[in-house]
């Protein structure tokens, strides 16, 4: 599940920790998503990740708070680019 989220922040130019932060502010550094982060690939090297995909996968493993976030992103940047 991280290294989905991280490759999907990655191939949409966004902060992965940042995010994560921003979701469970009170938790300390995730070490599962820092070593996700050394797994990932270049955003040119990747498959395209569906928003949809990452967001079936946040709710299968229970990470509500980082689907609401990536939900908010995934809705501003729609609104942005009307």
């Amino acid at each position: 599940m991280i290294l989905v989220f991280a490759q999907w922040c990655i191939n949409n130019d966004l902060d992965p920790v940042e995010l994560y932060n921003q979701a469970y502010p009170h938790q300390s550094a995730n070490k599962a998503l820092t070593y996700a982060l050394d797994l990932t690939v270049s955003k040119n090297e990747s498959e395209h990740i569906a928003d949809e995909t990452l967001l079936g996968v946040l709710s299968l493993f229970g990470n509500e708070d980082l689907a609401f976030v990536v939900t908010e992103l995934v809705k501003n940047r729609e609104i942005k680019n009307k």
